[in-house]
């Protein structure tokens, strides 16, 4: 027994919530469900793995160790997954800024400004000397992060873009990275790492040498954002330009992906949609998809690493995008709504 919506045919002007009721034969109401729904947005969709630089906003701290059998951090609040922010009224923007206040202070009582979930905190410090004559505070601290995806799509519109489907996270810490900016840079994939139950595969790949081909501003769990400034050496075909479908436009059953598993050649491959979490607006899990394309599981084994952002494509329209393999049936993963990606491209922080 199948549910029919009813759904008048009013434009949507702004980006925002529909309430449907779903009703058996349209005799009497089931349940509501609350749809996010966009104005019509049309983008041309990609498929290029592509090379991502974020930096951080301050130094994230990723891990902490001993210094001279001392912990200077020890009791302080301090805690990996913060990042500090300024040292003794310095501002810190990277780690050759926190390498000059720890090694000015010759072992004095620093105030470190530092920031966690909790927002600002301020902690006092002393940092020791080392055998060679250095000053540290025991902490392993990053203030970049590089990596190859896929990019999903390009609004001419704007000129902004997105990709992944789903954020860039510490190596160390499995954080989301809160970055202050970034770059997208072009990639070149070295080889291809077959995916097989109980071992995802992977896209390994090196960053170009091109400089960058646009600016990244946003990084959030549906997805990387920001703006694109070389069409030219990205190769975007202005004449592929479709409409971003509404969650409630796509059916289970025949889709497709496009990828880049060699370099320069973007690959249309088959997928079927296999389930519509049609009222999920808490994660990138939107869809349950399968890889159904020979073609890609003999070249993959199905979903890999890297593969994330694959635009999908159903009945002409962008759907969504590839977020995750399922660790156990290389073949299965799950992909984000097309209208949340544009929802936080969109969205002012």
């Amino acid at each position: 027994m199948e549910a029919s919506s009813s759904l008048n045919n009013s434009i949507v002007n702004e980006t925002g919530k529909m309430n449907l009721e779903l009703s058996l034969f349209n005799l009497f109401p089931v349940k509501d469900v609350t749809v996010n729904v966009i104005p019509k947005t049309t983008v041309i969709p990609i498929g290029k793995a592509i090379g991502m630089k974020l930096y951080t906003d301050g130094v994230l701290i990723v891990g902490m160790t001993e210094i001279e059998g001392k912990k200077p951090y020890e009791n302080t609040g301090i805690e990996a997954g913060d990042k500090i922010i300024e040292i003794d009224n310095t501002e810190i923007n990277n780690t050759n800024d926190l390498i000059a206040c720890v090694n000015a202070s010759k072992g004095k009582t620093m105030e470190i400004k530092y920031v966690n979930d909790s927002g600002e905190e301020t902690a006092n410090m002393s940092a020791v000397k080392t055998e060679n004559n250095e000053y540290k505070l025991g902490l392993w601290v990053r203030d970049a992060a590089a990596g190859v995806g896929t990019l999903t799509f390009y609004e001419p519109s704007t000129g902004q873009f997105g990709a992944l489907g789903h954020g860039i996270n510490d190596v160390d810490t499995y954080e989301l990275i809160d970055i202050a900016n970034g770059e997208l840079v072009d990639a070149n994939i070295v080889e291809i790492v077959k995916g097989k139950n109980g071992t995802p595969g992977e896209i390994r790949g090196s960053l170009g040498e091109t400089g960058a081909l646009g600016s990244i501003s946003k990084n959030t769990g549906y997805g990387v954002y920001g703006d694109i400034s070389d069409t030219f050496n990205l190769k975007i075909d202005r004449t592929k330009e479709i409409e971003v479908a509404n969650r409630s436009e796509i059916k289970t059953g025949k889709a497709e992906i496009l990828c880049e598993l060699e370099n320069g050649n973007i690959g249309t491959y088959e997928i079927e949609i296999q389930k519509i979490f049609l009222e999920n607006n808490e994660n990138n899990k939107s869809m349950l998809i399968k890889i159904t394309d020979e073609d890609l599981i003999e070249k993959t084994g199905g979903i890999i690493q890297g593969m994330s952002g694959a635009p999908i494509i159903q009945n002409g329209k962008l759907i969504g995008a590839v977020t995750h393999v399922l660790v156990n049936d290389s073949q299965m993963g799950y992909g984000v709504f097309g209208d949340l990606m544009i929802k936080q491209m969109r969205e002012v922080d």
